[in-house]
């Protein structure tokens, strides 16, 4: 092992570096067996940290060699018949992100001398590719969790796992909270039980739970070790703050008012990137940017993960060569890829949380003794403040929780279909593996029966159709697949992301730019213009889910939505808000707030720890109640509910809600007010989730939660290929149908009971709300009763004015209203 040690180290040597001493220490672990979680900054080392044990490993197993003279090449690919010899298995989060991961491992492995063959598996893999790794003629697979579990779904794969060595889960933290990252859970303790001697490793940034993530990831090494990488890089934080003077909306998210600021910034370094918090977001500053963009076209880019893969890799590839100056980009790329030609990274809009702050910071300056910079681009005054907080919780080095789902019963059924149609599994056998998993250690008996008969023949209502039967169990007990056509449409449907009724968008001469949503096409009629994939198209016809396209002279049209477009602001950020707020000469930007500061005082009042700020307005269209708890925008939306429907059993009435960040708006149809008893008297979590139950028709949410969770657990199959796909209202209706046979016949089926559940934990977010209600308890009041809308109230008529029939558009009537305030005011 020394000389093998000694071999990597002199590659490094012949890098300029030196191994670092949380990279030695990873090393040792792993030859020692160990597993573990390392939290590091992004590019500080990571993947060669993980790495660095099995290229040891293998080194030593070989003849030395000198690493500073010219190596063999490396050995042909073995032969099909040759045994399978799995070495390396790397997960990670992101397409983008795997293959930037496989350049990485191939040049050390190239470097030394070794005969590894590293390959790729995901959606954007090569035909050569996938053959290998389903031969499992490779030594090192980088995957997605997705990909791992299409491969369990094959007999003998389990062949192949079984001499599996190592796993790496990169980028762990964006796995955690979600079920990608339950999926995942329930892929390793299957090779845990193929591989027994199996080491797992996670690579994570700093979270504000590391304990609990090195659990979920390693439950049968609760005292694994959590090895530390280097101290994070010094961070710098720039707002671009608009000139005093200038006028700059109250309300708003695309910020396309600092467009002249941005260009001026973007050319005083050699290559941005330009991040926003959506898609439609990304196509806008594409598009504004490519109209006043002075250098050659192809110089800027955009990459997100609807556009092609093509077009993504393009991207890619001019950032690493340095032939594109800015690229403009979505979390696609705010994960773990490593472009050190990137010199700066501009943020549009608040990134609503410390932890992604830091994430898309580290994407520039990869380069030793560095220190990471981002400029981040308000897009409303009220942004200024969420910057200013980011920085005080950035500087104390506050990053949020990722907090990890348990008993999604939706993913074990689809796994236990993956494992049925994978050479077939033991009820109890699997039971005590499954259990072995963070995510389903308190899985009960009951429960896990229901998900056997549900796999079997769909539940008690639906046990009579044959459709829904698509494991059997045999005469010896043991569960599998028979049915070719089910294996079919099970191995098309793995994976737990599930996307609104994806429509190709394809040019009528050949050539794929990307999908989007089958809702913003369907709008459009043969001969309208949209912007898609930063051009300008026409849509000639819509067939069979693919709408086929030509580019378009004039540079208009719409531009697609896709759901899920807004983020809530986190806990951390939310109360810093608050507190900077008190503290108004703290921070450039708050300075910078000062005129608007100083209107919100003399109307109303500044908001301060310690009290609730609660404002009532009388104007032309009715009397509007507003209060701003800081509490996020989820908490604010079922606090609303709540608070309505307990003004209305006090009074009857009917409401209009609006909801942000910062507050949310009651604005009764009558002329009827609160007191400030009467409100202390509501701020309850007494009765919580009963009055939301009745508050926000939970049957509807739960209906719409539904066709998601029913989609997964494998209820909704897909859309065969050669086939017309089914449109998004055709699934509607299925999964409308499905849902009320199943609430008729079987009000206690395992999928209804999940997607309540769901609605409670993540759509309203109950724990939050709960927390927030007990804070609010203890609040005192501040009840104010301004003359006209404040800095703070007007974004919240605004957002209510959305619902609301008019001739005129959301942003022309919003315009008027902000510029009508700022003459009252002297703005």
């Amino acid at each position: 092992m020394v000389a093998a040690r000694q071999r990597l180290s002199a590659w490094f040597a012949t890098r300029g570096w030196r191994p670092l001493p949380f990279q030695r220490r990873m090393w040792g672990l792993y030859l020692e067996g160990g597993s573990g979680l390392l939290h590091t900054p992004t590019g500080s080392g990571k993947t060669l940290a993980a790495f660095g044990g099995p290229l040891i490993e293998a080194l030593a197993a070989q003849p030395p060699v000198d690493p500073l003279k010219p190596q063999a090449p490396a050995k042909p690919l073995r032969g099909a018949s040759s045994p399978a010899s799995l070495e390396v298995l790397w997960i990670t989060p992101l397409r983008a992100l795997a293959t930037d991961t496989v350049r990485a491992l191939r040049e050390p492995i190239e470097a030394l001398g070794l005969d590894w063959q590293v390959g790729l598996r995901t959606g954007d893999a090569s035909a050569r590719d996938r053959r290998l790794a389903r031969a499992g003629r490779l030594d090192v697979l980088v995957t997605t969790p997705e990909s791992l579990s299409l491969l369990l779904s094959y007999p003998d794969t389990a062949a192949h796992f079984s001499g599996l060595r190592s796993v790496v889960v990169d980028e762990w933290h964006e796995l955690l909270g979600n079920k990608r990252g339950v999926l995942l859970q329930l892929s390793l303790a299957r090779l845990r039980t193929l591989a027994p001697a199996l080491r797992i490793w996670g690579l994570s940034a700093t979270l504000g739970n590391l304990g609990e993530a090195r659990d979920v990831l390693l439950p049968h090494l609760p005292d694994a070790p959590l090895v530390a990488g280097v101290r994070p890089r010094a961070m710098t934080l720039h707002t671009l703050i608009p000139p005093a003077g200038t006028r700059f909306p109250w309300a708003g998210h695309l910020g396309l008012s600092q467009l002249s600021r941005v260009v001026e910034q973007l050319f005083k370094q050699r290559i941005s990137l330009l991040f926003t918090n959506t898609r439609a977001q990304a196509e806008l500053w594409h598009q504004a940017l490519s109209a006043v963009w002075p250098e050659m076209p192809d110089t800027l880019a955009l990459h997100h993960g609807s556009l092609d893969p093509k077009l993504r890799a393009a991207a890619e590839v001019g950032l690493r060569d340095g032939s594109i100056r800015c690229v403009v980009a979505t979390s696609s790329l705010d994960l773990g890829v490593d472009f050190p030609a990137v010199d700066q990274v501009l943020q549009v809009g608040s990134p609503k949380g410390a932890a992604r702050m830091l994430q898309r910071a580290g994407r520039a300056r990869h380069r030793p003794g560095e220190s990471g910079e981002i400029v981040c681009v308000p897009s409303h005054a009220l942004e200024l403040v969420e910057f200013a907080a980011a920085r005080r919780v950035v500087a104390r080095g506050e990053i949020e929780a990722r907090l990890p789902p348990r008993l999604s019963l939706d993913v074990l059924a689809q796994h236990c279909v993956t494992l049925a149609l994978g050479g077939g599994f033991e009820g109890d056998a699997l039971l005590a593996e499954v259990r072995g998993t963070h995510a389903f250690a308190g899985l009960d008996e009951v429960a896990w029966q229901a998900v056997l008969d549900f796999i079997v023949q769909g539940g008690r209502a639906l046990e009579h159709y044959p459709d829904f039967r698509r494991v059997v169990r045999d005469d010896a007990g043991r569960y599998r697949v028979e049915d070719r056509r089910v294996a079919f449409r099970h191995r098309l449907s793995i994976g737990t992301i599930t996307s609104d009724g994806a429509v190709s968008v394809k040019y009528m001469k050949g050539g794929g730019l990307g999908s989007v949503e089958e809702s913003f096409i369907a709008r459009l009629r043969p001969g309208d213009r949209f912007q898609f994939a930063g051009r300008s198209l026409v849509l000639v016809r819509l067939e069979n889910m693919t709408a086929y396209v030509r580019r378009a002279a004039a540079s208009d049209g719409r531009v697609p939505k896709w759901a899920g477009g807004r983020m809530p602001l986190s806990s951390e950020l939310a109360r810093e808000v608050q507190a900077v707020l008190a503290d108004p000469d703290a921070s450039p930007e708050m300075r910078a707030m000062r005129p608007l500061l100083a209107l919100q005082a003399e109307l109303s009042s500044l908001p301060v720890p310690g009290r609730l700020l609660v404002e009532t307005t009388r104007r032309r269209d009715g009397r509007h109640l507003f209060l701003f708890p800081f509490a996020g925008r989820l908490v604010h939306e079922g606090l609303a509910a709540l608070l309505a429907l307990r003004w209305g059993r006090l009074r009857r009435n009917t409401f209009s809600l609006a909801f942000n960040d910062y507050g949310l708006a009651l604005s009764p149809a009558g002329q009827d007010m609160l007191d400030e008893r009467e409100l202390m008297a509501m701020l309850t979590a007494d009765g919580l989730e009963d009055d939301l139950r009745v508050s926000l028709n939970l049957g509807e949410l739960a209906r719409r939660q539904f066709r998601e969770v029913a989609r997964i657990a494998g209820l909704l199959p897909p859309s065969l290929p050669g086939r017309a796909p089914r449109s998004m209202r055709q699934l509607q209706a299925s999964s409308g149908l499905l849902f009320d046979v199943l609430r008729q016949h079987d009000p206690g089926h395992l999928l209804l009971e999940q997607a309540e559940r769901e609605v409670f934990s993540s759509q309203l977010e109950v724990r939050r709300l709960r927390g927030a209600l007990d804070e609010l308890a203890g609040l005192a009041i501040d009840l104010r009763t301004p003359r006209s809308l404040t800095p703070l109230s007007f974004p919240l008529w605004a957002e209510s004015m959305r619902g609301q029939l008019s001739t005129e558009d959301w942003s022309t009537r919003v315009a008027r209203a902000a510029q009508q305030l700022e003459q009252r005011h002297g703005g």
